[in-house]
């Protein structure tokens, strides 16, 4: 007998951002091309109407929130549209309505606008945006607001931060219902990053590296990590920028506030955290993958850094706890 699909409700409104209705979308569309049928994907207005995203794409929803037919997952996209006006408190009305019959309940960026004022989440661990967090935190002070983290669950409540994280979060909703074979498969398809955890940083250490860099240093950050295994010393680096060793040393120190080595070692500990949690690897075979001398030199480095050996880290840090989770007494 076929099992019948998981309904999925996508609620947008006049100046949602398009990303966080459109990427959920074809995430979990890109599930229905390799497992067919394992989703019905619907995008609910507040009362059926047309709506315009902030970017001006005008949306035909196939009906509206409070008419639509019991869901399995209802998902709120974020947007500017959702902090002005009534909106926000039209949207929480009828997700209150609705929610005993859903079994997941998720808010995408500022999406948390629409779902904090209905109440679920006072005293929950939640994430929005990092530019919006204060003033989230701000105006709903019952929240327990962790602004760093891409995506976290709590129970049966979903909480992201924008844009790019709606596809995290929903890779790891199609794990959660299919497990990581078809989630990899659609990471594959939409040729994203797969596992990234729901703790990490909204924005990753090159990224703030570049944040920092001046025009000399500006690509210097995505071509390390993109080389974690080659030689990365300081006189590599250095030609690779054109200065002398000592030149780059001191104008990388001055800039980032830490050394050459300090930051490669903690770029390489970083891709290998991942790699722990996200694959099978071996030991020897993460270290070096990320460029360590040896299994024992990692280990050691790992220890410093985490305060665990890296087995001991991927034994708590299994696949199935991805998500930063609270669980039930």
């Amino acid at each position: 007998m076929t099992e019948a699909p998981l309904r999925i409700g996508l609620v947008g409104f006049d100046g949602v951002q398009t990303l966080d209705l459109t990427g959920p979308l074809d995430a979990f569309g890109a599930a229905n091309q390799a497992r067919p049928g394992a989703y019905a994907v619907t995008i609910l207005g507040i009362d059926g109407a047309p709506f315009t995203s902030e970017a001006g794409m005008r949306i035909m929803p196939d009906g509206a929130l409070a008419a639509a037919d019991r869901l399995d997952t209802l998902i709120i996209a974020g947007g500017e549209g959702l902090r002005r006006g009534d909106t926000a408190d039209r949207v929480a009305s009828v997700v209150s309505a609705c929610a005993p019959n859903v079994r997941r309940i998720v808010s995408v960026c500022t999406g948390i606008y629409g779902l904090a004022p209905t109440g679920l989440l006072d005293g929950r661990r939640v994430t929005t945006h990092w530019g919006h967090a204060r003033a989230v935190a701000a105006k709903f002070p019952a929240l327990c607001l962790e602004p760093d983290a891409i995506f976290i669950k709590d129970e049966r409540f979903y909480t992201s931060a924008g844009i790019t994280a709606a596809i995290d979060l929903s890779l790891a909703l199609i794990e959660e219902d299919f497990g990581p074979g078809l989630a990899i498969s659609v990471a594959r398809d939409l040729v994203v990053y797969f596992k990234r955890a729901g703790g990490q940083r909204q924005y990753s250490e090159p990224l703030r590296l570049q944040s920092r860099a001046g025009d000399r240093f500006a690509d210097l950050a995505g071509w390390i990590v993109a080389n974690l295994h080659a030689d990365l010393s300081v006189a590599a680096l250095a030609s690779r920028v054109a200065l002398s060793p000592r030149q780059f040393s001191r104008a990388f120190q001055d800039s980032f506030a830490m050394t050459p080595a300090a930051y490669v070692e903690m770029l390489r500990l970083d891709a290998a955290r991942q790699q722990l949690t996200s694959t099978g690897a071996t030991m020897k075979q993460i270290a070096a993958a990320n460029g360590f001398a040896s299994d024992d030199s990692f280990r050691r480095a790992f220890e410093r850094q985490f305060g665990l050996p890296p087995s001991d880290y991927r034994a708590h840090f299994t696949a199935g706890r991805r998500f930063s989770e609270r669980t039930s007494p």
